[in-house]
């Protein structure tokens, strides 16, 4: 439509919320040269056009959602959400005195605030949603927990400044699809409030009264009778709509309501469903398509000398129906019925004169022309054009964006059309219409509209289609992401329910002596194998964290771990993926034993879903609390433990004295030998002079050797424990063979062991010290009073003390495992003698004491007197270890 036609004018603004006013609330209403608004707040406005200011303000103590006035009786009914519906005098002496915003009454522009308390309420009702006001009855309509419900009450009396409320009489309910009830059984409000108004047939007496303002309308005869029957036209009773916010559009007769046995509970209401447009309603109204009527330009405000040929109803997301009466081949009249589909989503609508309809959404107002096409001076297309809709509606822009609510105001001159709109900012506006004007009518574009049109559709089209394929791209990557995460949660619960058993996904660890760059390097590999149905595809990653302690060797000493995380792109079923890693030295050169190698799957959801998941969306599982934050690449995803291997010194002793042909044995030096200082002292070697050959070495190693004694250790067990335990052992070989391959499984060498019967070995640690192992049979006689019993002394011999420490600390960690898993099988131990045992307790607590009482000494004294501690302490110590242990 050109703007050279329409003039927009901007009355006043009024105060909205950040964001600006929701549709569905705000009402506008006019009479005469007063405005009636509500902006969806507690405040309800009255505005004067002429004078272009503002009369008053009443608030109420909630939102108020609908407006209904009654010009002759001079009364403004509103409906106060969560309160009910209050009767206001409009009769300035009736106003409260009482004013909140202390403003100068005679100022410019007063707007005094006037409190509505509830005296004022005149149906008292926290359910109610919509109401409208037809003759001396009003109308309600409340949600109730599964049915609306429809009331009709007697318009209240009294004096002006207490109205009486009116008593009810009648009552029907509506069977429709409810929002579900809150957490205190109420149903949850709706967004989308019901529209309720009135459709008479011509001639009623009901027009006569000021109702117009609810919207209501008159049908022709043939479209009444043909919407709702002969018996309401013949009873010419008028029809209460209903659309609610599921999309029904329902109706019932008034006179039906006021028949005495339906208000004494008599048969049920016949409530009929005209139309059912599958999305909230949020408009109903009538139009004027006639031809005939239309050829005459002066056209008349629909009031009650007026019917109109044509009832629509509007969907919130732009669907529309249009119904009136038309002829079939036979001539009999049948009723046309049209959907038409909008661009949405419809904000308010309204209905002007003739044929068109004005509605709103976010970005434009718009008007259609529901008229057919044909020529006013042809009259033969102007009889064939009755009762025929056009197949397709042409929106015409007003070019005014964001309106919430609108009305047709009857203060237009002839020709015009006004409107009457109120923006999401809070504005009130005018827009006057210049009907005369060919521009102004939607369906009769020239050439150049429709090449506009054309362009606009096309522009259109390509942002669609644009939308369309980035929609396509956003479900394709969720559906992905959404799979992938179905693969996921299969994984984790194969694994999470295998708890007992064998794992589906497992890893074993396997470690063994390897040459790299001059040295001896401790490797461990890790083999991870795929036993489920289920692929390990983009995502997965396999964490192994390798934990140095020296808890062992010093008190309070703080380890330290190595993290390694290997991406597992494809690992399908029955598939193994095998990682090989070095157990490194620390910074003094040495190996710390034992080292803790823990294995662990983990799935990155962020990279998984990518753009599909937000920031909002990140998942933070609980139990990644209770894992090592540096075992986790990314905190977003899915952790799942595989198990645990402990790797000590049994496992990394050397044998060199055992080496066959068969089995080649790295080199004797120190695995954390300087490959420069080896190759130093062997050139030296071959230039030594004759002199020097028979000196011997004086390095640190040497005179330990020499002149300190080699620390033992000793554990003696059970032999009936070690025969339960070691069946698979003892089978060919004597106990104390099978107890020595027992201790050596995990070694390399333990296949020597085997083939040669050993009970004593001589091996070399990862530093190149010597450690002695011998296993014998012993009989403990001061222990049981029945006798001796027979026991296997496992001893452990090493110059060097950590070495010592570290042997012992293996042999016991297996002999703990061993215990726990006959202890499960019920077997007891023989009868002793509780006094020796008491009597060992009490001297080992004596030289706990003495520990605790050496160490503090080192930590005050001098020298002199911390090596003579020292000393002492080494002795404590070996009295600890050797002999001490028993196991039973």
């Amino acid at each position: 439509m050109a703007e050279d036609n329409q003039r927009v004018d901007y009355l006043a603004g009024f105060c909205c919320p950040v964001g600006g006013l929701a549709a569905g609330k705000p009402r506008v209403l006019c009479h005469e040269s007063e405005i009636y608004l509500s902006n969806g707040s507690e405040f309800v406005y009255i505005y004067n056009q002429e004078g272009k200011l503002l009369n008053a303000v009443y608030r109420f103590p909630d939102q108020v959602w609908h407006l209904e006035l009654l010009a002759l009786r001079r009364e403004l009914y509103v409906l106060c959400a969560r309160n009910g519906i209050y009767c206001l005098s409009l009769d300035p002496q009736s106003r409260l005195v009482d004013q909140t915003d202390g403003e100068d009454k005679e100022s410019d522009f007063p707007s005094s605030v006037f409190p509505v308390d509830s005296d004022s309420c005149v149906f008292p009702d926290a359910t109610l949603c919509a109401f409208t006001v037809l003759n001396d009855i009003i109308i309600t309509l409340a949600q109730g927990p599964s049915k609306w419900r429809m009331r009709l009450f007697e318009q209240p009396q009294g004096s002006d400044e207490d109205p009486r409320p009116g008593s009810q009489f009648s009552e029907v309910e509506f069977s429709t699809c409810i929002l579900p009830s809150g957490s205190n059984g109420k149903p949850l409000a709706s967004r989308f409030l019901p529209v309720l108004c009135c459709a008479s047939p011509p001639g009623t007496s009901v027009l006569h009264t000021p109702w117009c303002s609810s919207g209501g309308f008159v049908l022709e005869e043939t479209l009444f009778g043909l919407l709702f029957g002969a018996d309401a036209a013949l009873l010419e009773s008028p029809m209460i709509l209903c659309g609610f916010p599921d999309g029904q559009l329902c109706c019932v007769p008034l006179k039906a309501l006021l028949s005495p046995e339906v208000a004494l509970g008599g048969p049920e209401t016949p409530v009929k469903i005209l139309h059912h447009l599958e999305e909230p309603v949020v408009f109903i109204g009538a139009l004027r398509t006639d031809p005939r009527i239309l050829e005459d330009m002066d056209e008349k405000p629909l009031n009650e000398d007026t019917s109109c040929d044509c009832m629509v109803a509007v969907g919130h997301y732009g669907k529309m129906m249009a119904i009136k009466s038309s002829r079939e081949e036979g001539g009999n009249l049948v009723p046309e019925l049209r959907e038409y589909y909008i661009r949405g989503p419809i904000l308010c609508a309204a209905c002007g004169v003739g044929s068109r309809m004005y509605y709103s959404t976010h970005s434009d107002l718009s008007v259609v022309d529901l008229a057919c096409n044909s020529n006013p001076s042809d009259p033969e297309k102007i009889d064939n054009a009755q009762g025929v809709l056009p197949p397709v509606l042409s929106p015409a822009s007003l070019s005014i964006c964001s309106v919430v609510t609108l009305s047709v105001s009857s203060r237009a001159p002839k020709g015009e059309a006004e409107l009457l709109a109120l923006s999401a900012k809070g504005r009130l506006m005018t827009c006057s219409l210049d009907l005369g004007s060919e521009d102004s009518r939607p369906v009769r574009m020239n050439t150049g509209k429709v090449g506009q049109k054309i362009k606009e559709l096309l522009s259109g089209i390509g942002n669609v289609s644009e939308r369309v394929s980035f929609l396509k791209k956003a479900v394709d990557q969720r559906n992905r992401a959404l799979t992938c995460l179905n693969e996921a949660m299969n994984v984790s619960c194969a694994l999470l329910s295998n708890r007992e058993g064998p794992k589906p996904i497992n890893c074993t660890t396997t470690t063994a002596w390897s040459r790299f760059q001059l040295r001896d390097v401790l490797t461990a590999t890790c083999l991870l194998e795929n036993s489920s149905d289920y692929s390990l595809d983009q995502g997965w990653t396999f964490c192994i964290q390798v934990f140095t302690s020296s808890c062992a060797l010093e008190v309070d000493s703080v380890g330290s771990a190595i993290t390694y995380t290997i991406p597992v792109d494809q690992l399908t079923p029955g598939s193994k993926r095998e990682v090989t890693l070095p157990l490194g030295s620390n910074e003094n050169g040495k190996l710390d034993l034992p080292v803790t190698i823990s294995c662990a799957l983990f799935y990155s959801l962020k990279e998984i879903l990518g753009s599909a998941l937000t920031s909002s969306d990140s998942l933070d599982a609980p139990f990644f609390d209770d894992c090592p934050p540096d075992i986790l690449p990314d905190r977003d995803g899915i952790f799942l433990p595989l198990g645990e291997y402990t790797v000590d010194m049994l496992q990394c002793l050397r044998f060199p004295s055992l080496a066959v042909a068969e089995v080649q044995v790295p080199g004797l030096p120190s695995p954390t030998s300087d490959p420069v200082k080896t190759f130093l002292e062997a050139s030296r070697g071959q230039v030594e002079p004759e002199h020097m050959k028979n000196i011997e070495p004086m390095g640190p190693d040497f005179l330990r050797a020499k002149y300190l004694p080699p620390s033992v250790a000793s554990v003696k067990v059970s032999s009936e424990l070690l025969k339960n335990a070691l069946k698979e052992y003892c089978s060919e070989v004597p106990l104390c063979c099978a107890t020595l391959q027992w201790l050596l499984a995990e070694n390399s060498i333990v296949d020597i062991v085997k083939t040669q019967v050993l009970t004593e070995v001589q091996g070399v640690a990862p530093d190149g010290n010597d450690v002695h192992l011998l296993v014998r049979e012993v009989a403990v006689t001061e222990l049981c009073p029945a006798g001796p019993i027979q026991a296997v002394e496992i001893q452990m011999e090493s110059p060097s003390l950590a070495n010592m420490c570290r042997v012992h600390h293996a042999v016991i960690r297996r002999i703990q495992i061993m215990i726990v898993d006959q202890a499960a099988q019920g077997s007891n131990p023989p009868d002793l003698r509780v006094q020796y045992l008491r009597q060992i307790h009490a001297n080992h607590e004596i030289l706990l004491k003495e520990v605790q009482s050496l160490r503090d000494r080192l930590c005050v004294e001098d020298d002199a007197s911390a090596s003579a501690a020292a000393e002492r302490l080494l002795q404590v110590y070996k009295q600890l270890r050797n002999p001490s242990l028993i196991l039973l």
